[in-house]
């Protein structure tokens, strides 16, 4: 048998015993999914309707969780030291709801699974060039072969697993082991046991089994070393820390309370910062600064080498105020200053600081209001060579209200109005108040998107265009957060003021935490977080920790036939 065969045998092996339900068995996961709540992966108003009747424990929709590309990466980081990023060469993930970590759309297709083939035996093939450090100091001369192979695959396995192994799992990784060394050497048999584990669905999955609650055989309790998962992927975006497994091991990890005491020391670490990045990097499409490109004659002025500088504007604000200010979304909103390096000042042509350096900065009054008047987002939400309000309007309503704005019709044209020297944009876009094919959605997102129009398409302050002054009026309608506005710092007191803005800023961090859309029946947890959100004083890091306390988190749905 050659060396690729063995590994596929290995896989097969190391995976007998499949669709086993219970603890150890070693099958692809399943898990229940329930779609309501979303359309075609759009959400839908979860206000509206009939409210579910808040009794007993419902922890929603339970849908067995992969890693994504992020998570592969920090996780064989933590795991084996290796910070190759072998994730970054797998297929990018599907977008549900605006984050990359939903469950229902992490699928696995035929090309990822070439890549976790090709990763698992690269990752293995380094691995085990550091023998010693692989095995955790069991001395093969002194302990034998197969001491060494039982104890890495009961150590390790624990950490890959987040578990710890069963003794079926050890027998057959064991045998895996045993007919790759009995074919080649001892290293040989390690390295095709770690290819092996690394493809398990215990390794790419956080597989939950949870335990039944007496009297109730609808909820399963997570296990402790499953909240502790769910702790640190959540939390860190990566595997289970010593101090998380120790917990789990003796018994510290199995009530809400001890539950929040982790979460509460996990944040305290970088790796959550990173976790808050990556959020807001995408409910706030940061991620897309570093591609956006914009036309040369229009913006001349803007060069490619100013992305980074402009993410990073945004991710110093965000991180200052969550974690060094009061950290609470008023000052997400309305916050007088942002944060500017040398180059930035030129750019947006204010005397401020100087050098490479990141320093605070409060902006002229009347310019600043948290995230919403910088450049990088504004650029994002704007055309290659003119403002958008059609895309500045869309972005308010669904990614700050949770509103739902339908697509076009198919047979109509959704090109912009063609930039016209002497016509402001708000002439040129009076079409969308006219056609009857256009009213409807328009008048939802252009009068929002108006009041951005003091900023142009790469977030410059400016005062006039086509010869006349700018017109940054608006207004919103529909829903409960309704009134008029001028320019973007009254429109964020609008929006401040707003109960739909507070329960979209806890519905956007339940679905990112979840990995899921929000159902129907989640309405009373949603309703409770966001209870808890305001009586914090909205702040971010106590949603965050709340979060962890919900029965969505603590519990899972018992799939159905049990």
């Amino acid at each position: 048998m050659n060396v690729r065969g063995i590994v596929v045998w290995a896989i097969v092996a190391a995976a007998a015993g499949g669709c086993q339900n219970g603890s150890g068995g070693d099958g692809a996961p399943t898990g229940d999914s329930d779609t309501d709540g979303t359309t075609d992966g759009v959400a839908v108003d979860t206000e509206g309707g009939e409210a579910a009747e808040c009794k007993g424990i419902d922890p929603g929709p339970s849908p067995i969780r992969r890693m994504n590309r992020r998570e592969y990466d920090n996780t064989v980081r933590d795991l084996l030291g290796d910070d190759s990023r072998p994730a970054q060469r797998f297929p990018a993930e599907e977008e549900a709801l605006g984050f990359n970590n939903n469950a229902d759309a992490l699928v696995v297709t035929s090309l990822l699974a070439e890549g976790y083939l090709a990763a698992a035996e690269a990752l293995a093939e380094e691995a085990v060039k550091d023998l010693p450090t692989l095995l955790r100091g069991c001395d093969v001369k002194s302990e034998g072969e197969d001491a060494c192979a039982e104890a890495f695959i009961t150590e390790f396995g624990r950490d890959a697993y987040r578990r710890p192994l069963t003794g079926d799992e050890v027998q057959r990784l064991l045998a895996v082991h045993q007919a790759a060394a009995d074919e080649f050497d001892f290293a040989t048999g390690v390295r095709l046991t770690l290819t092996a584990m690394l493809q398990s669905p215990h390794f790419l999955y956080r597989v939950e089994f949870g335990a039944p609650m007496e009297g109730n055989d609808e909820v399963l309790k997570l296990a402790p070393y499953e909240l502790a998962s769910r702790l640190s992927y959540f939390l860190w975006g990566t595997m289970p820390d010593a101090e998380l497994f120790a917990a789990a091991a003796e018994g510290r990890l199995e009530e809400p309370e001890d539950v929040a005491k982790q979460a509460t020391r996990m944040l305290a670490d970088a790796r959550a910062r990173a976790t808050v990045r990556d959020f807001h990097g995408q409910w706030l499409e940061l991620k897309r600064i570093e591609e956006m490109e914009k036309d040369d004659e229009a913006f001349p002025e803007f060069d490619l080498d100013l992305r980074p500088l402009l993410r990073a504007e945004a991710e110093e604000f965000l991180d200052h105020v969550i974690w060094d200010d009061k950290g609470d979304l008023d000052s997400m909103y309305l916050a007088p200053y942002t944060f500017l390096n040398g180059d930035l000042s030129d750019y947006y042509g204010v005397d401020g600081p100087t050098g490479d350096t990141f320093q605070k900065f409060d902006l002229p009054a009347g310019r600043a209001s948290g995230f919403l008047t910088q450049g990088g987002l504004l650029s994002v939400l704007a055309k290659p060579n003119q403002t958008s309000p059609i895309h500045r309007g869309k972005f308010v309503r669904e990614r700050l209200l949770c509103q739902v704005v339908p697509p076009p019709p198919d047979d109509v044209d959704i090109t912009p109005p063609e930039v016209d020297p002497s016509l402001p944009t708000r002439e040129r876009f009076k079409q969308h108040s006219t056609d009857p094919s256009c009213s409807g959605c328009h008048s939802m997102m252009d009068p929002v998107g108006f009041g951005f129009e003091h900023f142009d398409g790469i977030g410059r302050w400016r005062d006039e265009e086509a010869g006349l002054p700018i017109d940054a009026t608006g207004e919103i309608i529909g829903g409960t957060t309704k009134g008029t506005f001028d320019g973007v710092p009254e429109l964020a007191g609008l929006l401040v003021d707003s109960p739909e803005v507070e329960r979209c800023m806890t519905l956007q961090w339940f679905r990112y935490a979840y990995g899921r859309a929000d159902a129907k029946e989640d309405s009373c947890t949603i309703d409770d977080l966001t209870r808890q959100f305001a009586g914090s004083g909205r702040r971010i890091q106590d949603l965050i920790i709340a979060l962890t306390q919900s029965e969505a988190f603590l519990y899972r749905r018992a799939p159905e036939g049990e």
